[in-house]
């Protein structure tokens, strides 16, 4: 039998008008342009309204608690995120004083002045390291919108070293060129001239940074963006310390094979930007409202 079909068709279905097919829509997350770069089509929910904005993202700020606690970053009353305020810009708000992550609501939430005044939110007393470390990146950095301190596992361990991470693996190009270090320990911040000093070091750009024993500060936009990072700099470390312990007891029979510098600028693009650090977050704030049923979000 022949693998061809002959189909004989009248001279009017022959000359009739086409039938109008629809175009399949790509399913991909990202698409070539004419030059033969690839452009990720992620974009970021902002509500339209200013009051709806700050709602937003003290939503964001209470899940993202919720998940460093179910991640093993709660560490007693250490740890802080900070929100710019959308609405009055000139101030923040803060997690309160020694409170754990695993119950925290968006009414538990403080707002704060520069100068550490309540100004709105629950009345309740905030860590003045916290404050100090977050007013100060917040008034040196005016294009940090949120950020992330914790005393994570990973994260303290490899900050004893006071240096930055290899490009290892794909996920460590999140950081590439956007990695800064503190190389100094001050003591806990009780002083607003070493708050200032972590701004510093932290620089005019970058959004991650490694205090040298003490632990990681990341930054974003966004509250989703700002926790990504500190997820995903938290495992980077991780692997940094995996893979050194392992190269230290291979007896010489391992070593670091590098992602090369071109490949990590192209991954970051790719992997570390406002938009993508956004989506990283989405699962894990999802995950979060499922299984507390929305618990944060009073």
């Amino acid at each position: 039998m022949s693998s061809t079909t002959t189909v004989e068709t009248t001279a009017s279905a022959a000359t009739a008008a086409p039938v109008s097919m629809a175009v399949p829509k790509s399913a991909l997350d990202s698409a070539a342009s004419a030059d033969g770069t690839r452009s990720r089509r992620h974009v970021i929910p902002w509500p339209t309204e200013k009051l709806d904005q700050r709602r937003w993202q003290l939503e964001q700020m209470a899940a993202a608690f919720r998940i460093f606690a179910k991640l093993g970053f709660a560490d007693g009353s250490s740890g802080h995120i900070s929100l710019r305020d959308p609405v009055e810009p000139e101030t923040f708000w803060i997690n309160p004083y020694s409170v754990h992550f695993a119950t925290l609501k968006v009414s538990h939430m403080v707002q704060v002045d520069e100068h550490g005044n309540r100004v709105g939110g629950a009345d309740r007393p905030v860590n003045t390291a916290g404050f100090i470390i977050h007013a100060a990146i917040h008034k040196a950095r005016p294009d940090i919108k949120a950020a992330c301190h914790m005393h994570s596992p990973y994260g303290r361990a490899w900050s004893t070293f006071g240096k930055g991470i290899d490009m290892l693996n794909q996920d460590s190009c999140m950081f590439y060129d956007d990695l800064s270090i503190y190389p100094a320990f001050g003591g806990v911040v009780h002083a607003a001239e070493e708050g200032k000093r972590i701004a510093s070091a932290l620089g005019p750009k970058n959004k991650n940074l490694i205090m040298q024993n003490h632990g990681l500060l990341t930054g974003g936009g966004t509250v989703a963006e700002a926790a990504a990072f500190f997820i995903a700099l938290e495992r980077a470390c991780q692997t940094q310390v995996l893979v050194d312990t392992a190269i230290a007891n291979s007896g010489g029979q391992l070593q670091k094979t590098y992602v090369g510098e071109q490949e990590a600028i192209y991954t970051k693009e790719g992997t570390g930007t406002p938009e993508v650090m956004y989506m990283q977050f989405k699962p894990e704030y999802e995950l979060v409202l499922e299984e507390t049923k929305g618990a944060f979000l009073k």
